[in-house]
């Protein structure tokens, strides 16, 4: 680089400094979408792959599809029998509301294997026990925070006929409370052992437990095989037992959209980015060498040859490219951290700041390529007006 091009590249309007603008949102672009990918990738790897969800089938039940089987007792122990599975647990709705202070009504769900809540006081035990209960923290303007490790009673719906039903109560202890934040099931949602949420179920449906499981049966279910290469052969054997199966790990791949749109975002951005350095390359190192062919050609009349200005034009190029790729890459970033409490609202993960971080390649991408590209362009942008007789040239500017 020439030490003349941080003084052509400052004091001179005509100067390459003015492709920096587009370079710069460009670059901003790319390391947002990286930092957006990273921040989903790493929450669904740690808070479901993570979790065991490598190793999890989901299965469901939907209500007027002849063609799914229901998740009955009988049904449930069939697929526990599938080749490589090594448990079952399923899943049963209802509710629990208030029984004495407060007035909320939360939406109970068994914890499945699929369920790695966000603790935040207390521990989840390796199995609830029947009388356990997991909270949010808070939920619907009551804070559990102070309940926590104490028998609590809440009521439940028991029905008595067609149209009619009791408030019936159970006791539990609330041994843990997780981020409510975390909204998997949807807000407010009460875990319990399968035991106690089909005990639940069954009231509010007016059955004994028994009764409600083998015959109405639970909502869905997760499989626990022993190892993730046992998935593939498990969902096939389920599906051709007439379940609703499907790994978790392609749910998750197939989040709506989300991964692909930022990977090809990524991708595409690199190519653009580097395409576009180029292209301004050749059309402002042109523009900028015709605007001042008076000074080169003097330059070159007191010596300086044509590799000189070359020189000059590639410092401008490489001093206009490193400042879109740093400025870039600082408001990408910082955009990046900023979606991160949305991207948690629409993934139902938390995530992290840290998780948002744009990996080291891409940076190295954003922070490079503009300046890679518009250099590129100079050298193939400068050459024609360079090779101008420098004395006609003068004298026409004279």
């Amino acid at each position: 680089m020439s030490r003349w091009s941080l003084y052509t590249w400052k004091r001179d309007g005509r100067s390459l400094r003015r492709a920096l603008p587009t370079l710069t949102v460009l670059a901003a672009l790319l390391t947002t979408s990286a930092g957006v990918a990273a921040g989903a990738a790493e929450a669904v790897e740690r808070d479901v792959l993570g979790s065991g969800g490598l190793t999890q089938i989901e299965l469901s039940s939907f209500e007027g599809e002849e063609s799914v089987r229901p998740l009955t007792t009988s049904a449930l122990q069939d697929a526990e029998n599938a080749p490589g599975v090594r448990q079952v647990v399923a899943d049963y709705s209802s509710g629990l509301y208030a029984e004495e202070d407060g007035t909320y009504d939360l939406t109970s769900h068994t914890l499945t294997p699929g369920d790695d809540l966000p603790v935040t006081k207390g521990k989840v035990p390796a199995e609830l026990g029947r009388s356990e209960v997991v909270l949010p923290a808070v939920a619907q303007g009551t804070d559990f925070a102070p309940l926590l490790g104490r028998t609590v009673a809440f009521g439940y719906t028991k029905a008595t006929g067609a149209a009619s039903g009791t408030t019936a109560v159970i006791k539990l202890k609330i041994v843990a409370l997780y981020d409510p934040t975390w909204q998997a099931d949807g807000p407010g949602v009460a875990y319990l052992s399968e035991d106690t949420a089909a005990l639940l179920a069954a009231a509010r449906a007016g059955q004994e437990p028994e009764v409600f499981r083998d015959k109405e049966g639970a909502q869905s279910a997760t499989v626990v095989v022993d190892h993730q290469k046992q998935v593939a052969a498990a969902t096939k054997t389920l599906q051709d037992d007439g379940f609703s199966a499907s790994p978790v790990s392609d749910r998750v791949r197939n989040l709506p959209g989300l991964f692909g749109a930022a990977d090809l975002a990524m991708r595409v951005g690199v190519l653009i980015l580097a395409l576009v350095a180029i292209g301004l390359g050749v059309v402002r190192a042109a523009d900028s060498t015709r605007a001042r062919i008076g000074q080169f050609a003097i330059l070159r009349i007191l010596g300086s040859g044509r590799p000189e200005l070359r020189r000059i034009l590639l410092g401008e190029a490489v001093l206009s490219g490193g400042v879109a790729g740093v400025v870039g890459v600082a408001v990408g970033t910082g955009v990046s951290l900023a979606l991160v409490s949305p991207l948690s609202d629409v993934l139902g993960l938390p995530i992290k700041l840290t998780d948002a971080l744009p990996g080291p390649g891409w940076v190295a991408a954003a922070l490079l390529l503009p300046a890679l590209g518009l250099a590129v362009g100079t050298l193939l942008g400068s050459r024609e007006v360079l090779r101008r007789d420098p004395y006609l040239t003068a004298r026409a500017h004279s």
